[in-house]
This record gives C-alpha cells, sequence and structure tokens, in this order.
C-alpha cells in the first residue's frame, strides 16, 4: 500500500464521516424527503452535490484558500450562511405551527417547489457554509503531501464526489420510503419544529462564531 493510497484512504475516510454526520444539508435532505418525496429530495441532494464539488475544485486550485487569509471575506460569508440558516429555521417553524391544520392525509402534498428552487436550496446552503470550505481546505491538504501527483488531486476529487453523490442522495432515498413518508405524517410537527430549532442554533452560533 503505497503512500498515496494511504493519503487517499484517509481522506475518503474523513469526508464520510464529515458528510455523513448531521448537519443542515443532511437535515434538509431528510425533511424534503419525507414531505415532498423522493424526486424533490434528490434534486435537493443535487445541489448539495454541486455546492460540495464546486468547494472541492476550488480547494484543489488553492482559490478557496482566499477567504482564510482574508478576514473580511469569511465574515461575510457566515453572515450570509447565518442568516439563510436563520431562513430556513421560519420555513421549518412555519410548517411546525401550520401542521395541525391540515388533515394527517394531506401532509406531504403542499404545493411542490419547482426544481429550479430545490436545487438552488441545496447548492446555496453548501455555498454558504463556512465550513464547507474550511473542511475541504483540510481534506486537500491531508490528502496532498509534498510532491504530490496531477492523479492524486483527480483521484481526490472525483472520489469525494462519488461518496458526495452515495451519501447525500443516500439520505433522500432512505427517508424518503413508505415507512418514513408514514412517520412524517404523524409526526410532521415535531419533526418540523426539531428541524426549526436545529438551523435557528447552527445560524444563530454561525454568526456568533469568531474563527
Amino acid at each position: 500500500m503505497g503512500p498515496e493510497f494511504q493519503h487517499l484512504l484517509l481522506v475518503y475516510t474523513a469526508y464520510v464521516i464529515a458528510a455523513g454526520s448531521p448537519g443542515p444539508s443532511n437535515m434538509r435532505i431528510m425533511g424534503v424527503a419525507m414531505d415532498q418525496g423522493r424526486r424533490a429530495a434528490l434534486v435537493l441532494a443535487a445541489g448539495v452535490v454541486s455546492g460540495s464539488i464546486f468547494w472541492g475544485a476550488m480547494a484543489a486550485t488553492g482559490i478557496s484558500a482566499i477567504p482564510t487569509r482574508y478576514a473580511e471575506g469569511l465574515i461575510i460569508l457566515k453572515i450570509f450562511g447565518g442568516l439563510y440558516l436563520l431562513y430556513l429555521a421560519f420555513r421549518a417553524a412555519k410548517a411546525a405551527l401550520t401542521a395541525g391544520e391540515k388533515p394527517v392525509e394531506t401532509a406531504g402534498t403542499n404545493t411542490p417547489e419547482t426544481t429550479s428552487s430545490l436545487y438552488r436550496r441545496g447548492l446555496l446552503m453548501h455555498l454558504t457554509n463556512p465550513k464547507s470550505i474550511l473542511a475541504w481546505i483540510a481534506l486537500v491538504a491531508l490528502g496532498l503531501g509534498p510532491g504530490a501527483s496531477s492523479y492524486t488531486v483527480a483521484a481526490i476529487l472525483f472520489g469525494c464526489a462519488v461518496l458526495s453523490v452515495t451519501i447525500f442522495c443516500g439520505y433522500a432515498i432512505v427517508f424518503s420510503t413508505a415507512p418514513m413518508v408514514r412517520f412524517y405524517r404523524r409526526a410532521r410537527c415535531w419533526i418540523e419544529g426539531t428541524l426549526a430549532i436545529f438551523f435557528g442554533a447552527a445560524g444563530i452560533r454561525l454568526l456568533l462564531s469568531r474563527t
């Protein structure tokens, strides 16, 4: 097992842990999957995947290191990201408060969002998250040792892209199954309320963070 392969394995493992652990993107994919179905969740996941690949490409070319060198850029990104999370919290809270106004049988049959709207939401969620940028910088630095070849860079991007599709689309597929949808319909108020608290806390924490 050569050093380059070991580096790649380490990067892939770190990416699976980072992308697969609960976060704003995963939580929103889960909510959309249970509320609007598999197709809508997959479109949202596609936006998240696109954002992840974008930051990966930027990190590989060194461009995404700019926000870490210029504090103003990172602060602006944090503000946008925090406000966007608070917006998601507002949407989830509104859904929770109106859940009881509809019969249980019709939960999840709201007017669906357009494909472009869902894709943009997923993309923005990832592009405005400073942790995504910093995580990719760390991953690339972890995988690119001294004298790393262009093959290693391509392998990191391609491998993490495949893992990204697998993880985020996996969330969309698993949480859009019939048992999950039935569960959502019974507990929609509590699920959306939990999402509202999660997004609100994450948004406030991001806005108040110093690093």
